[in-house]
């Protein structure tokens, strides 16, 4: 006989694509999510272990609701939206004791006519996609902000070297190299500045344009470095910020050998590889912050 349990487990409505258009002048506004809402509690397991839905907030009131709440609250920001959806749950169902809820943020920008922003027409920016998380576990809320699909490169101003050798190393040392990434980073909030209400719209704007000065500026001896640089920048700059966890692909460019031609290549001509990448991740603390270990569980893999 082999036994068995129930382990974590969670459910709900995934990638809710929610567009919010504000109409309440001639010049609109819009904000495009990606939603996605999961909830837990221990009266769920009956639903695991015997088909008892007793306790399920169907998958599609979660939807329903997702939907209902950018009508009536409106989406001031991914964070506090998420936020309000979050309480809702725990608040309106009493056995449901906490959840996770998502978002993904798609940015839009004007379309400029005659040099004059149009008022009801946009195109996607694409530059990068915004990040918003609320976790409810254990009887506590958790914030976290982030961005994912910034990529980022650097012509020079990058070197790697001093690294050991072994007879399987082939790799050359370069004081003089492309560096580049796709950046995902997620920043948790400190929950007093969550309690005291953070403008979160401005804090994203701040901490991105951070980490892309950062970037720039670091003369980068490894990625890992730069990853650190650019974490502690971010948490200089904003005192709500407990932590920021990081991934970063190394994106390789490989100077290509033009000697059959006849060609010289002093850093010019690069072949960009795709596959296989380093893959860099690491975390920056804020000195004397209490750890939050559940502020993180079930969050999607960086990659």
């Amino acid at each position: 006989m082999v036994s068995v349990s129930l382990g974590a487990n969670k459910y709900g409505k995934a990638e809710n694509r929610i567009v919010r258009v504000y109409r309440d002048s001639p010049r609109h506004e819009i904000v495009d999510l990606n939603v996605t809402s999961q909830l837990r509690g221990a009266a769920l397991e009956s639903s695991f272990l015997e088909g008892d839905n007793a306790f399920v907030v169907a998958t599609d009131t979660q939807k329903n609701t997702a939907f209902a709440f950018a009508k009536q609250h409106g989406i001031p920001s991914p964070e506090e939206y998420l936020l309000a959806l979050g309480a809702h749950f725990v608040r309106e169902f009493d056995w449901i004791e906490g959840g996770l809820w998502q978002a993904e943020q798609y940015e839009w920008e004007r379309i400029d006519v005659d040099g004059m922003p149009h008022d009801h027409s946009f195109v996607r920016s694409g530059r990068a996609t915004r990040l918003a998380t609320v976790q409810k576990i254990d009887g506590a809320t958790h914030v976290t902000g982030g961005v994912k699909d910034l990529v980022v490169l650097k012509s020079t101003g990058s070197e790697f070297a001093g690294f050991p050798r072994d007879r399987y190393t082939t790799l050359i040392e370069t004081d003089d190299r492309i560096m580049a990434t796709s950046v995902t980073g997620r920043w948790r909030f400190l929950p007093e500045a969550v309690e005291a209400g953070i403008d979160y719209n401005d804090l994203y704007a701040e901490v991105q344009a951070v980490l892309l000065s950062t970037f720039a500026s670091v003369h980068s001896l490894a990625l890992q470095q730069t990853l650190f640089e650019m974490g502690r920048a971010a948490i200089e700059a904003r005192p709500e910020i407990a932590e920021v966890r990081f991934a970063m692909p190394n994106k390789h460019h490989f100077v290509y050998d033009l000697s059959s031609f006849g060609l010289e290549n002093p850093n010019e001509v690069f072949y960009a590889a795709d596959r296989p990448y380093g893959l860099i991740e690491g975390t920056v603390v804020r000195d004397g912050v209490d750890a939050a270990p559940a502020a993180w569980v079930d969050l999607p893999t960086f990659v």
